[in-house]
């Protein structure tokens, strides 16, 4: 099978269909086979994304809608319609909406699979003596720490907000 390029969206008709306090993801890349991961992320007029770090994956934002800022470093960087900002991994950052909202495209490599990994400080475990006759609890439940909106683990054991999405967690 040959690979054609194609129109995935068209961005202005997405964003006229959005409501004016919609939030979070408004739009997915999602073909098979892909390299990349792209995201339309609307954030209502004084909205925000919590501080947060992606540790894994350099993040390009283009601000298509609105206005708003990042915080990061110390620094408030001025978001507007064309703005295209880079947000290096290990980075920690916060996203406001202005008072019009505001509406941005990320874009990235596609993310490596999920993996779970224990903490730095964790001591290693040895293998029980008698493996087969070893049972184990069930494990812990982590649904709290998926985001609603596009499925991923979140590392922070308290989520606000999503770092890939920007969706609201649930607080419980």
């Amino acid at each position: 099978m040959t690979s054609v390029p194609r129109v995935l969206a068209v961005l202005d008709e997405l964003l006229r269909g959005a409501t004016g306090e919609e939030r979070g993801a408004l739009w997915r890349q999602a073909e098979q086979g892909r390299e990349l991961d792209a995201n339309l992320v609307r954030l209502p007029p004084g909205g925000a994304v919590g501080a947060h770090q992606e540790d894994v994956l350099d993040v390009l934002l283009v601000a298509v809608a609105g206005d708003g800022r990042i915080e990061a470093g110390g620094e408030s960087l001025e978001l507007t319609p064309g703005t295209v900002a880079w947000l290096p991994r290990t980075s920690r950052r916060a996203l406001a909406a202005g008072p019009d909202g505001l509406a941005y495209l990320t874009v990235h490599r596609r993310r490596p699979g999920l993996t779970i990994k224990p903490p730095a400080s964790a001591p290693s475990v040895p293998a029980p003596v008698r493996a087969p006759s070893y049972e184990g609890g069930e494990a812990p439940c982590m649904l709290d720490l998926v985001c609603p909106g596009c499925g991923r683990l979140s590392r922070d054991p308290e989520p606000v907000f999503c770092s890939r999405c920007g969706e609201r967690f649930a607080q419980g």
